[in-house]
């Protein structure tokens, strides 16, 4: 009789080593779930990132008060009827 347990018990053993350390196994799909869950974080941050440019670009496509902020700020430019005053504040020596 403890000859049978000892073979049941060893029959389980085999069966449940697959379970929690093979391919499909239970550890395997835990790390798994841990990847998807970081990717998806990634994910939704480039996201974020696009659907930012994609409506900067929708802006820029649509109106000229956009055009004319970023050839301000990124370019420097002024209109024809405005008056640039640039004040320069002394340098420490």
């Amino acid at each position: 009789m403890k000859s049978l347990a000892a073979a049941l018990a060893a029959l389980i053993v085999v069966l449940q080593y697959p379970l929690w350390f093979g391919k499909g196994g239970w550890l395997r799909v835990r790390e798994l779930d841990r990847q998807v869950a970081s990717q998806r974080a990634v994910n939704a941050g480039l996201k974020a990132r696009n659907d930012a440019l994609d409506a900067e670009v929708r802006d820029l496509k649509q109106g000229l008060e956009a055009i004319e902020e970023r050839a301000r700020v990124d370019l420097g430019m002024i209109r024809k009827d405005e008056v640039f005053y640039q004040i320069v504040s002394p340098s420490r020596r």
